[in-house]
C-alpha cells in the first residue's frame, strides 16, 4: 500500500522561511520517490478551521513514506521552520 504525508498548518509566521524550507524539502521528498499531489492552492473550508497551506505527499509505500520524515534531509529542512510555523504532520497508509 501506498504512504501518505498530510501537512495542515494552522499558523505560518514567515513566508520567507517557508520558501526556504520548501526548497530543501522537495529535493528529500525526490529522494524517497515521493510526488506532491496538493501543495497548497485555492481551499474552501466546509468544516472547522480554515488553514494556510495543505500539504499532501504520495510514497510508493507507507514505509518509505516513514523513511522520508526521519531522513536527514528532511530533518534539516524541517529546522528551517521550527519557530515559524504551527501544523499537524501525518504518515497514512492507504491506496
Amino acid at each position: 500500500m501506498k504512504g501518505y504525508v498530510v501537512c495542515v498548518y494552522k499558523n505560518i509566521t514567515n513566508q520567507e522561511k517557508l520558501k526556504e524550507y520548501a526548497v530543501k524539502a522537495k529535493a528529500a521528498v525526490e529522494k524517497y520517490k515521493g510526488k506532491f499531489l496538493i501543495r497548497g492552492g485555492r481551499s474552501t473550508s466546509n468544516e472547522g478551521e480554515k488553514s494556510p497551506r495543505t500539504v499532501v505527499i504520495e510514497f510508493p509505500s507507507y514505509d518509505e513514506a516513514n523513511k522520508f520524515y526521519n531522513s536527514k534531509e528532511y530533518k534539516d529542512a524541517h529546522n528551517i521552520l521550527k519557530g515559524y510555523a504551527v501544523r499537524q504532520h501525518q504518515t497514512i497508509e492507504g491506496d
